[in-house]
């Protein structure tokens, strides 16, 4: 008996993303072909990035009222 292959969620999740890619891409004559993986993982990077440094933003922005209004 042979065990199934299961995907890991990042692999799932890709493969999600790809096929809505190319889903979208196909129904507005843009793409040719399907999303390649690394695209898919360096926008995802990108995305990641992107979303840590606002959080930081935010986070430091806050540190900053609450030292400003207990000084005052």
């Amino acid at each position: 008996m042979r065990l199934v292959q299961r995907k890991s969620e990042p692999d799932r999740l890709l493969e999600t993303v790809g096929n809505s890619l190319e889903t979208v891409g196909n129904s507005l004559g843009a793409v040719s072909g399907g999303v390649n993986r690394s695209t898919l993982v360096k926008a995802g990077l990108i995305a990641g990035g992107l979303a840590a440094l606002t959080a930081g933003s935010a986070a430091i922005s806050s540190i900053r009222r609450r030292m400003e209004g207990s000084g005052s």
